[in-house]
């Protein structure tokens, strides 16, 4: 029998070790999925400077369209894969990432930046999924909480070439480049997966639940229409208080259809497990936290900082440090004391990080906010890898994307509403101006209060998956 390294490239192949550059062109994917989130926050300022002219909240939906819809499909997507094949639905991902890509730079007014954007998402729904299950089948169980930290490290990777990438384009090229390079990129892992990662089973009796897939992206979408558009509308204006009841009778409709469908898109009775809620739970609150900071904090540098584009970037750097080194110390600690210590240690960390930050003024030395962004990203990187393996490991090995689905899923919901909520304070805050160089001041106190909103969020479900741990 051939071991993984001996099969030959786009057949089938069984559990074991994945082949080393198998596993570089997975974590690729992730990297540039994840990048694109972190890029477009770099380019905020300019954005708004555009000719393009949005508005605050037309720039929330810029940056929100992604991981919304990236969210929404997550679980449709990894039901895709499952019943089609993982590598399909990769390949597919990378395609739809290019071509929303192509369109967010050819826009020439809001509402097509907004589409492409989405597009994007809708890619990335694919592509995340898929990796995870992919790598989960190639990898035995003794060896998944170590393949999940790479996973992971993969996503903070992302993270910091977003940045970089991003401040970079913003500084010297401009917005439209950056999503230009993303073609020829996604073009080229498009080709190298289909070269280098084996097929794996697909399962073609599992369930395709369409009507579930809509009511569920229905729900999710009403819920965040009504966070953003809240500033512009009212809080108590028919449209918002409209937008959270179809959110709410959407996700009624849902539960109700899933649970009497012969194949619902997953059965809400999977949350029956403590250690699979606790970790949805804690996944989506950090990355709530982690976005949250992500959208302010290129506005901080750059307009109460006075830092350029590249140097926000390079400045941004801490906040990827602990998120690329530390999960591999969570997955030791995972193995050694269980999930409890490094999810609740790591979400309290993330809670104490916002909170540090959210004392940042103007005169705030760079190096002593360096250090808030350190404590923020080691929580991070402490947390992942014990909340992922909680949802992975609570599911059979042939609902590995569903898995895969509702971790990632967890991931972008958090992060879509972190992204809607801080962004929402600020706007409230700044009369619908996210960013003015001679309101430094007012942006700094408006962030300050938003990320103490978050922080108390965070340190909130620390408390509750600690219980959950404790009790199961």
């Amino acid at each position: 029998m051939s071991s993984p390294a001996q099969t030959r490239p786009g057949t089938a192949a069984p559990p074991g070790r994945p082949t080393r550059p198998a596993l570089f062109v997975l974590c690729a994917c992730v990297l540039v999925a994840q990048g694109m989130v972190a890029a477009v926050n770099l380019l905020i300022p300019q954005l708004a400077a555009s000719a393009l002219e949005p508005t605050s909240t037309q720039l929330l939906w810029a940056v929100d369209a992604y991981v919304i819809v990236f969210a929404a499909l997550l679980i449709p997507a990894g039901a895709v894969g499952d019943r089609y094949g993982r590598k399909g639905a990769l390949l597919g991902g990378l395609a739809l990432f290019g071509a929303g890509a192509a369109v967010s730079a050819l826009a020439r007014d809001p509402a097509v930046l907004i589409a492409g954007r989405g597009i994007c998402g809708a890619g990335a729904a694919l592509i995340m999924p898929a990796t995870m299950s992919v790598l989960v089948h190639l990898t035995p169980p003794e060896r998944r909480g170590q393949a999940l930290a790479t996973w992971t490290l993969s996503a903070g990777l992302g993270g910091l070439a977003g940045n970089v990438g991003g401040g970079l384009a913003g500084e010297y090229l401009g917005w439209r480049a950056l999503f230009w390079a993303v073609v020829p990129l996604a073009a080229l892992l498009a080709l190298a997966t289909a070269r280098l990662v084996p097929r794996i089973p697909r399962r073609p009796e599992a369930p395709l639940d369409p009507a579930g897939a809509v009511l569920l992206t229905g729900a999710l979408l009403a819920f965040v229409h009504g966070i953003i558009e809240g500033p512009a509308y009212g809080w108590t204006s028919p449209q918002v208080l409209g937008s959270f009841g179809a959110g709410a009778v959407l996700l009624a409709l849902f539960v109700r259809h899933a649970l009497r469908a012969a194949h619902p898109l997953f059965d809400p009775r999977v949350f029956g497990s403590r250690r699979l809620r606790a970790g949805c739970l804690g996944i989506g609150a950090a990355f709530f936290g982690l976005f949250a900071l992500f959208f302010v904090n290129a506005q901080y540098l750059q307009y109460a900082k006075g830092f350029s584009p590249a140097q926000t970037g390079l400045a941004i750097v801490p906040l990827t440090v602990g998120m690329a080194l530390v999960p591999k110390y969570g997955a030791r600690l995972q193995d050694r004391y269980g999930p409890r210590l490094p999810a609740a240690l790591g979400l309290a960390l993330i809670g104490s990080g916002l909170l540090l930050v959210s004392t940042a003024g103007a005169g705030t030395p760079y190096p002593l906010y360096a250090v808030y962004l350190l404590v923020l990203s080691a929580g991070t990187g402490l947390c992942a890898p014990a909340l992922t393996l909680s949802v992975v490991a609570e599911l059979p090995e042939h609902q590995a994307g569903l898995g895969s689905g509702l971790n990632t899923a967890a991931r972008e919901v958090g992060a879509a509403l972190g992204v809607a909520v801080v962004g929402t304070v600020l706007a409230s805050r700044l009369d619908g101006t996210l960013g003015d160089p001679a309101r430094a001041a007012a942006f700094t106190a408006a962030m300050g209060e938003a990320l103490r909103v978050a922080a108390a969020a965070v340190l909130i479900a620390a408390g509750a998956v600690g219980a959950a741990y404790r009790r199961g």
